[in-house]
Parts: C-alpha cells; sequence; structure tokens
C-alpha cells in the first residue's frame, strides 16, 4: 500500500540554459542547451529566396538536427511561420511591442486560431532584455521565465549566459522562439 496518492510522473517545470554568441546583437545566435548540456535549440539566419533584403530581419529557431521548427520575420512587428514558411497559412503568431526602453519592455502576443487573430493578446511577454530576464504570462499564470546565472558564493556568470524555466504545459518551441523575439527587439528598436 502506497501511502501518498503521487502521480507516477509529475508534472515539473524544465530548466534550460541559453547562451548567446559575442556577436548576438548582429547575428542573432542563441543557443538553448537542456539539464544534460545537449543542444536543444538554435537560431540560424535564413536566406530567403525572395531576396536578401528580408533576411537581414529573419531568424530561424532550429533542432538539434538543424531543422527549422519556426521561421521569425521582422516588417514593422515580429511573426512566427510553421517551418522554413513565410506563407500566411503558416502564421502561428504576431507580436505587438507595447513598452520599449533601455530597462524594461513589454509585448502582446496573438497566436493564429481558427479564426484568426483576436482582439486580445493570449500571450504578455514583460521584461528587460538588458537584465536578460523576461516573463512570458498567458492570463495571469506565468507559463515561463528566464533570469540571470549565478553560483552561489562565487563569482556571477557572464551575461551572456541565462537560464530559462519552462512550466508544465508551455509549448517549448514557443516559448523559445517568444525569447529570440524579445532579444531581438532591443537591436530592432534602436
Amino acid at each position: 500500500m502506497v501511502p501518498f496518492d503521487y502521480p507516477a510522473n509529475p508534472p515539473i517545470p524544465v530548466d534550460f540554459t541559453i547562451t548567446k554568441g559575442r556577436l548576438s546583437l548582429i547575428l542573432g545566435d542563441l543557443t538553448v542547451y537542456d539539464a544534460r548540456g545537449d543542444r536543444v535549440f538554435s537560431v540560424d539566419r535564413r536566406r530567403l529566396k525572395s531576396g536578401d533584403a528580408d533576411a537581414a530581419h529573419t531568424k530561424a529557431l532550429v533542432d538539434s538536427a538543424g531543422n527549422p521548427l519556426i521561421t521569425l520575420h521582422f516588417d514593422g512587428g515580429w511573426k512566427g511561420f510553421r517551418g522554413n514558411s513565410l506563407e500566411s497559412k503558416d502564421l502561428i503568431f504576431r507580436v505587438q511591442t507595447t513598452v520599449h526602453s533601455r530597462l524594461r519592455t513589454e509585448m502582446e502576443v496573438f497566436l493564429m486560431g481558427e479564426n484568426g487573430v483576436g482582439q486580445k493578446p493570449d500571450l504578455i511577454i514583460k521584461g528587460s532584455p538588458y537584465k536578460r530576464s523576461c516573463t512570458i504570462y498567458m492570463g495571469s499564470s506565468i507559463i515561463a521565465q528566464t533570469s540571470l546565472m549565478y553560483k552561489l558564493g562565487k563569482i556571477i556568470y557572464g551575461r551572456r549566459k541565462f537560464r530559462l524555466t519552462v512550466y508544465p504545459g508551455a509549448d517549448h518551441v514557443l516559448v523559445v522562439a517568444l525569447l529570440v523575439v524579445f532579444f531581438q527587439t532591443k537591436i530592432i528598436m534602436l
């Protein structure tokens, strides 16, 4: 007899480590590692067939094998598309920046549903790209958040390495794509 009614696989938050390259302001390079240190996702600059003018503001979130999961494109606002597409039928989300300053950024995320984009945002992102911290909300619930990594009793890790915690029920790929947008907005808006 088991003394506690405890689920076999409890839903728990998942931590990732994110590193930004030295030239991340230009290239947007960002790599996501799991708890074992294996690369899970990374950002790749995409070369579009339509021309190089759009390529400067197009990134792809790829898996560890290099397969594109979400293509991110900036044309006055960020949009996320399924796979390696920029076609409207593959649109997953669009992001609108509502507050942008050196120390604080807020964004509204509109997910594409069966009826298109609604009037109310589905997700809200609040934080500071400068401090490598942000929180993603769905309503009043936190679905993910980032923070700089610290060594207890030792020196602070560099600003290019930080932690991402994704809470149960959140889509990891979507969360990482939104972080890419959040940290790229600092560059685009300048």
